[in-house]
């Protein structure tokens, strides 16, 4: 696992995370998100950046995510590594 970015923002309603990458984040990517005690993992199954359907963010974008669950803003988020 690698640390690739933080959630800066969390959409209730829609369920969607906006994560301040520091590291190259692809569609179908695993990745944990942690914050305290919860964590949990989900694959990248839809991101977008300036409302825009991307398939790769890169360094320094801000890039908007759908989450499989709730998430704190200042979460870590984690890349998994094949087969983690």
């Amino acid at each position: 696992m690698k640390p690739i970015g933080k959630i800066s923002h969390y959409y209730d309603k829609a369920g969607v995370a906006i994560i301040e990458l520091q590291d190259t984040l692809t569609l179908g990517d695993r990745i944990r998100v942690e914050k305290g005690e919860n964590a949990f993992e989900q694959e990248v199954s839809s991101m977008q950046k300036d409302y825009k359907p991307v398939e790769k963010a890169g360094k320094g974008d801000s890039v908007g995510i759908k989450m499989d669950q709730k998430v704190k803003e200042g979460a870590l988020v984690l890349l998994l590594e094949k087969g983690e």
